[in-house]
């Protein structure tokens, strides 16, 4: 890895990091409040996809040895990124354990 991929490295490790210091003080702020975390997940979601339908599939190998590469990084470092919805039984399930819960 040459000196420059490396520098170009650390400081995309920095701004991740601010990212996820920034998202972590959301959620500190938006705690206990619904609406405001549902609007976190929304924005989260909304910048996943925009990233995901946008430039990082632009960015797909065009080879076959490159895609490989891309694979191997995949599996090695813990899967594709996915962020799930919440499914509406699961919350009615939610809503239900907490009903009796109060019962």
């Amino acid at each position: 890895m040459s000196k420059e991929n490396n520098l170009e490295s650390g400081e995309l490790s920095c701004k991740l990091q601010a990212i996820a210091t920034a998202t972590q003080d959301a959620v500190q702020t938006c705690q206990g409040d619904v609406l405001a975390l549902l609007s976190l997940l929304r924005q989260l979601e909304q910048l996943h996809r925009e990233i995901c339908d946008g430039v990082f599939q632009e960015s797909l190998p065009d080879n076959r040895q490159k895609l490989y590469s891309l694979l191997k990084d995949i599996e090695s470092e813990g899967g594709w990124p996915y962020i799930e919805r919440m499914r509406l039984q699961s919350l009615l399930v939610n809503l239900s354990q907490e009903a009796v819960e109060e019962s």
